[in-house]
């Protein structure tokens, strides 16, 4: 699992972000659990031959957390 974090800063549009944290409250998630759940599916499905580091690809990562 990741021990530091960064910040990523982006726009979009304010009627998607209100109804998108809607959505992720109705689930009991935070944006930020959400965005990186997405993230690390999109590493997943799109590193093509890339070597994925363990703590990546382990199936044990709590998806809450991601």
């Amino acid at each position: 699992m990741e021990n530091r974090t960064a910040r990523m800063t982006f726009l979009i549009d304010p009627r998607k972000k209100q109804l998108f944290e809607e959505i992720c409250s109705q689930h009991d998630l935070t944006s930020s659990q959400v965005v990186r759940r997405l993230i690390h599916q999109y590493i997943l499905e799109h590193a093509g031959s890339r070597e994925l580091p363990e703590w990546l690809t382990a199936p044990a990562a709590n998806p809450k957390t991601q």
